[in-house]
């Protein structure tokens, strides 16, 4: 369904009865990431699934200050109101991760628990976002520049994302498929607004996150298990979960491994 909230058309869709859980995907993706997950999850939880601002079916502006992390952390706050949910266990994956993290910083007390996948509280230093900011922005232009087709298969062939290589191909154009759905406006001006160069620096706000929170990682994703384990240190109620023989996204490379210990954890 579609809603409004902060003068922003947001796509959400919600499954199942119990104790809510939102959903947030990483760049590039939309509700479809969260799909496979509806038969194992809704039986006991309420499934909030969101089209992050500038992805999938919700609206895309064109001012890239719109897309700032703490307005869409506002947005998901709306949203919660919309639906009449205090509090949520929040679950985001990558870029939805540093969102989640965002909106439990500004708005503890409508998070239960607290799940991050392959997530950062993002960069330290100035001289970081500055180099983050600029290559960003390269990026977002080449998105404007070539299009969607051009851009995700350079997307999809990144590093990060390497260990994806090994899942059977109708999964890969899964991927693909939802990744081609996006608009080059939105994700151009996502990457202006609320990537990982542009968001503040939570590092020295994780000590105030007092809610259980669970740091997932890859173990063949060694960048983003570093993060974690330094992030747990800092969090009096974190703990770390590394998944064997996973890259970055852990729900598509061992997804029961993942439903299993995210459902545990609730």
């Amino acid at each position: 369904m579609k809603i409004v909230v902060n003068d922003v058309s947001y796509y959400v869709e919600i499954y199942g009865k119990g104790e809510p859980l939102l959903l947030l995907h990483g760049f590039t993706g939309s509700v479809e990431t969260w799909k496979s997950f509806i038969p194992k999850w809704q039986d006991d939880k309420q499934l909030i699934m969101v089209d992050i601002i500038g992805h999938g079916l919700t609206d895309s502006p064109d001012e890239h200050e719109r897309y700032k992390i703490e307005r869409a952390a506002a947005d998901l706050a709306g949203i919660l109101q919309y639906f009449n949910i205090e509090k949520t266990n929040v679950l985001g994956y990558s870029m939805g991760g540093r969102l989640a993290l965002t909106f439990a910083i500004l708005y503890p007390h409508r998070v239960n628990k607290l799940i991050l996948e392959s997530s950062s509280p993002g960069l330290k230093s100035d001289e970081e976002r500055r180099a983050r900011i600029k290559s960003d922005e390269a990026l977002a232009l080449e998105i404007e520049t070539y299009g969607i087709k051009h851009f995700v298969e350079k997307w999809e062939n990144i590093p990060l994302f390497s260990t994806q290589k090994r899942l059977p191909q109708i999964v890969q154009e899964r991927i693909r498929t939802e990744r081609l759905r996006n608009n080059a406006k939105g994700l151009a001006n996502s990457l202006r607004g609320m990537g990982t160069g542009k968001q503040p620096s939570w590092w020295n706000r994780l000590s105030e996150l007092k809610m259980p929170t669970l740091l997932i990682c890859g173990e063949l994703d060694e960048k983003f298990c570093r993060i974690a384990s330094e992030m747990a240190r800092f969090m009096p109620n974190a703990v770390v979960s590394q998944i064997s023989d996973s890259g970055h996204a852990i729900h598509v490379e061992q997804p029961e491994i993942f439903a299993k210990i995210v459902d545990e954890f609730i």
